[in-house]
């Protein structure tokens, strides 16, 4: 049986992709929330539409996981970290299906629209309430800060690997040969 080294096409696609689209997120929304520009409304239904978008790569990244197997560790890294790189993803995961639900019951709870590049309107989940809708948007918030935590060590792990330990473990998700 051949040891998997590399993740699939599809899996780097999906991943370098979803790394754009989220980071681009994470820091739209903390500008959004320190301002009051004219470019503000834009920007929210940009920030909305491309919610919609990671929720949908979210959910066939999760049918390519189950498809597509994925390289193991390595045997040299120790448990304790294999557990901390398992928990992240973990983490990870769990942020971004919950960021954008979040973000959706946010809207819904104040009855405000969430588009997707005006191609179709998404249903409100919850009735107008100002007491959910101040929930989910803390919940957002909070959510976006763990987010950001996950994404520093999941980025400061490849890193690591990538630079130091040079153990084929950033390598597995660069196209092309690598270590």
């Amino acid at each position: 049986m051949k040891t998997i080294t590399k993740y699939s096409a599809s899996s780097m696609l999906i991943h370098w992709a979803m790394a754009l689209i989220i980071l681009s997120m994470l820091f739209l929304g903390l500008s959004m929330v320190q301002s009051l520009a004219v470019w503000q409304v834009e920007a929210i239904q940009l920030h909305k539409s491309f919610g919609v978008l990671a929720l949908i790569l979210v959910a066939i990244r999760l049918i390519n996981k189950v498809l597509c197997k994925s390289p193991a560790l390595p045997p040299s890294v120790p448990k304790p970290q294999a557990l901390a790189a398992h928990l992240t993803q973990v983490g990870l995961y769990a942020s971004m299906i919950l960021m954008p639900i979040s973000g959706w019951l946010m809207q819904s709870a104040d009855e405000r629209t969430v588009s997707f590049f005006g191609l179709f309107t998404l249903p409100n989940l919850v009735s107008k309430n100002i007491e959910a809708y101040a929930f989910f948007r803390e919940a957002h918030g909070l959510i976006a800060y763990a987010f950001l935590l996950f994404i520093f060590m999941h980025v400061s792990a490849a890193l690591y690997h990538g630079l130091i330990k040079q153990d084929g473990v950033l390598g597995s998700m660069l196209p092309g040969k690598h270590k």
